[in-house]
């Protein structure tokens, strides 16, 4: 990853550093902000870099432990941003209206969630053939709305370990659900909010799409290199079982193999004593009598 001067710089081209106005602060956001100019706050990118980089530390970790990430940016700003970089890791997204429960009543949702995807199934494989038109049109309609709100979390199997946020105020439902399950929050944080709601803030402007853009694709890197490590580890944990199992192969080889010519000497000695007992009998001699 970039070092922190040019990591600040591109923070600062993308505007990330414009809170809202003096009006309209959240006085916990304070050790955040570096001054006030025309009435607006202007945040402190150095603070910015340092939450940065530690909540991309920490989401790398949860990716590396194979754990999902749910991102959700509902706001007109962040949806495209938040549902690219999503798909590219392939991780959990909500960029449509958040439904209430969809994290505290997880198992009502994923009822849902199967309906539509049962749906899908059988639009493809032709089983509504034999119904109405009017009748498939209105399920082609159900599954639509469904997926328009649902498909994001269509592949979530059980509620994620970790959510990131962008702009926790417009999120205060997602939030509120997360914390009373216990599930570890990123957010950005703008002027207006308070950094404390969440675990891991990052300070910065969540209005504008180039900053928004430019720390969404920062986390998005960084789980990225999560995964690729995790599946590093992965193949070489396979190398050394697949290792492990022609050795252990190799020996029972050995073993069979010296099993086999250790039976064979002892027969050949078996046979020898029949042999030496052979001309025992055949000292007779003519007319059977004994020498």
């Amino acid at each position: 990853m970039e070092n922190n001067t040019s990591l600040q710089q591109q923070l600062l081209e993308a505007g990330v550093h414009f809170g809202h106005l003096k009006k309209k602060w959240n006085p916990k956001m304070l050790p955040y902000i570096f001054a006030e100019k025309k009435g607006i706050h202007i945040i402190d990118l150095n603070k910015t870099v340092e939450c940065l980089q530690e909540t991309a530390a920490a989401l790398k970790q949860v990716a590396r432990s194979g754990k999902k990430i749910l991102f959700v940016g509902t706001k007109k700003q962040a949806k495209d941003i938040v549902n690219e970089c999503a798909k590219k890791v392939n991780m959990p997204y909500v960029t449509e209206r958040w439904l209430g429960g969809m994290l505290t009543n997880f198992n009502t949702v994923r009822k849902s969630v199967k309906k539509m995807q049962s749906i899908e199934k059988m639009l493809g494989d032709g089983s509504f053939d034999s119904i109405t038109k009017k009748e498939r049109l209105t399920l082609s309609r159900d599954r639509d709305k469904m997926d328009k709100v649902l498909g994001g979390i269509a592949q979530l199997g059980r509620v994620p370990s970790a959510l990131f946020i962008v702009d926790i105020g417009h999120e205060h439902i997602a939030l509120a659900e997360a914390k009373r399950l216990g599930i570890t929050t990123f957010g950005v944080v703008d002027t207006n909010c308070d950094p404390n709601k969440v675990d891991f803030a990052v300070p910065g402007n969540d209005d504008a799409t180039k900053s928004i853009a430019i720390i969404v694709n920062y986390i998005t890197a960084a789980i990225a290199e999560g995964l690729a490590e995790r599946q590093a580890a992965k193949d070489d944990e396979t190398e050394e079982v697949n290792d492990d199992e022609k050795e252990k192969s190799a020996a029972k080889l050995q073993a069979e193999a010296e099993a086999e010519g250790g039976r064979g000497g002892r027969g050949g000695r078996s046979g020898g004593g029949q042999r030496r007992r052979t001309p025992a009998g055949g000292s007779r001699g003519p007319g059977g009598a004994r020498k």
